[in-house]
């Protein structure tokens, strides 16, 4: 029970969450490239694809086409990723699945000796990281807290164990 992380206070519908099964969650981020990939905006994205499939384009002219890799190879490389990431999830949508009150401003989250008072739109972009180099976070568990805008990515909030919605 102590891996269990409930979501309560002004809520239509109070949660309990365990992130042992979120590593089989699709939605899932890799929080290895995740904020470096955020950091450098949406400007450059157009201009990387671009450069990106014009190479591709020119190599298959020059070379012929490649054919991607079978789909056994894929089940291995994801597997392989799984094993060895560092992961986290998004809180917004188990914070919708609660159905917050219209009351409810800000969203309190409780570790072992302290509590962190986030916004709550803030806490909608917040990421709960539950699994680094592929274990589960067993010591300062059972999440940590990133903001969404990676702003703490060096120094999470450890031991979350409970979100208070106030």
């Amino acid at each position: 029970m102590e891996n269990i992380i409930a979501i309560e206070g002004k809520v239509k519908f109070p949660i309990t969450l365990d992130p042992g099964v979120w590593i089989f969650d699709d939605r899932r981020i890799d929080l290895n490239t995740y904020f470096d990939k955020n950091e450098a905006g949406d400007a450059n994205d157009l201009e990387a694809y671009t450069k990106n499939i014009s190479k591709h384009w020119d190599r298959e002219i020059m070379e012929g086409a490649i054919y991607p890799p079978t789909l056994k190879s894929e089940k291995k490389f994801e597997k392989e990723k799984v094993l060895t990431g560092t992961f986290g999830i998004k809180l917004s949508p188990f914070l919708k699945n609660a159905e917050p009150l219209d009351s409810a401003e800000e969203v309190v989250f409780v570790t072992e000796d302290k509590e962190v008072v986030m916004s709550f739109i803030d806490a909608h972009d917040a990421i709960f990281c539950f699994s680094k180099n592929g274990k589960p976070l067993q010591t300062d568990g059972p999440v940590h807290l990133y903001y969404g805008d990676g702003s703490n990515k060096e120094e999470p909030i450890l031991s979350v164990k409970k979100v208070i919605l106030r």
